[in-house]
């Protein structure tokens, strides 16, 4: 390429190339900006269990405290501390020279009352004839009554100390009032027990079914009554119950559950809570009397809730929000209203359909009324063909 000296223009025979250069850098096709990709999924419906989270403590159902009914030395022990034992198996042997001696002197009152009470008897057999043919006095046969009715009376008496002597006697002998364990002793053989020294022998403690009391706050409470849920009550027309899971001392969950069989109806003002109580079987012997727990109660289960992942959910200050992709692939922004959080869901109370498109990836891009490309959850290679293309 040359130019004339005086005029600088470009010579007539460079004009073809120089278009040629200019078609080529300014005239690009223009491309159309890519759509946003964003990922989107039904709501699910789910029957979702609301719980409520409290700290207990694990007691026996039984726990019998045994005491000796008469007093004597501890002769025996008959068993051996935290081995379980049966109903009315003997524990403790106390001395019984002294009350097989009363027994033996009731028996023996009691013979010489009968054999008084067999001459009144005679007498008044044979008064009451000689009375008749006016051979014996008024006087005479009423005494003899009198009589057989103070010896009948004695009679009585002796036998009712002989049963007292009786059950003393077999008091002597301590037997366990239920099946259980021996949780500890609290005397010695060779020791004076009775009702006004040592009483208290033993505890026997009955842990095949264990009882959790715990403290449910007040506003839990008001919860379940407005879902009409009676603590401590079965209903048979709902399709489930309160039930009560609680952990081992490994924080591991205990598998089998329990009911609330009582729940305290006076609120505790200093703490604004009440009491509740739980019922568990303990057949072996898993959960430990006087340890602390987790408990996890069932407060209400929502049936067929709608609910969206947790991940969805965007806030701002006018609300809880959404996106959904209608029909024709646009973006519409939805403001809706949350309930309880289940892992890693949400229940939608209010605002979403169930047959709705949310967008759970990829709704940080978006704008109300945006065009955009939505690929169906678990549509892997979609997704990667659509994200390779974006450059993403």
């Amino acid at each position: 390429m040359h130019t004339d000296g005086k005029s600088g223009q470009v010579s007539n025979q460079n004009q073809p190339a120089v278009a040629l250069l200019m078609l080529a850098t300014g005239c690009r096709k223009k491309e159309e900006p890519l759509r946003p990709l964003v990922i989107v999924d039904k709501p699910q419906k789910e029957d979702v269990q609301i719980f409520g989270e409290y700290v207990g403590r694990i007691r026996a159902a039984s726990y019998v405290e045994i005491h000796a009914r008469v007093e004597g030395y501890l002769e025996r022990m008959l068993f051996v501390e935290g081995k379980q034992v049966k109903q009315n198996e003997p524990l403790f042997i106390i001395n019984s020279a002294l009350y097989k001696a009363r027994v033996e002197k009731a028996k023996a009152q009691l013979k010489k009352n009968e054999a008084q009470a067999a001459k009144a008897k005679r007498d008044v057999e044979r008064l009451q004839p000689l009375y008749e043919q006016h051979a014996a006095s008024q006087l005479d046969l009423d005494n003899a009554l009198a009589s057989l009715d103070d010896s009948e009376a004695n009679i009585a008496m002796s036998k009712a100390d002989l049963d007292q002597a009786q059950l003393e006697l077999g008091y002597t002998t301590v037997t366990s009032p239920i099946a259980g364990y021996i949780s500890e002793r609290f005397v010695d053989v060779g020791a004076l027990v009775g009702p006004g020294v040592n009483s208290k022998l033993a505890a026997v403690v009955k842990s095949d079914t264990v009882l959790v009391d715990f403290k449910m706050t007040a506003l839990d409470y008001l919860r379940a009554e407005r879902r009409n849920i009676k603590f401590g009550e079965q209903d048979t027309t709902r399709s489930w119950q309160p039930t009560v899971t609680v952990t081992l001392a490994d924080n591991s969950e205990y598998p089998v559950k329990g009911v609330v069989d009582f729940a305290d109806p006076i609120v505790d003002p200093q703490t604004g809570t009440f009491g509740v109580r739980a019922e568990l079987a303990n057949p072996n012997q898993k959960l430990l009397p006087g340890q602390f727990t987790r408990v996890k109660l069932l407060l209400d289960v929502r049936e067929r809730a709608i609910v969206v992942p947790r991940k969805a959910i965007s806030i701002e200050q006018g609300g809880v929000f959404i996106y959904i992709i209608r029909r024709d692939n646009v973006a519409e922004k939805r403001f809706v209203q949350t309930g309880p959080e289940i892992g890693n869901n949400i229940v939608i109370e209010r605002g979403l359909g169930e047959n709705e498109a949310v967008v759970i990836e990829g709704y940080h891009k978006l704008v109300p009324g945006m065009l955009v490309r939505p690929v169906q959850a678990g549509d892997d290679k979609a997704i990667e063909a659509y994200r390779e293309e974006a450059g993403e």
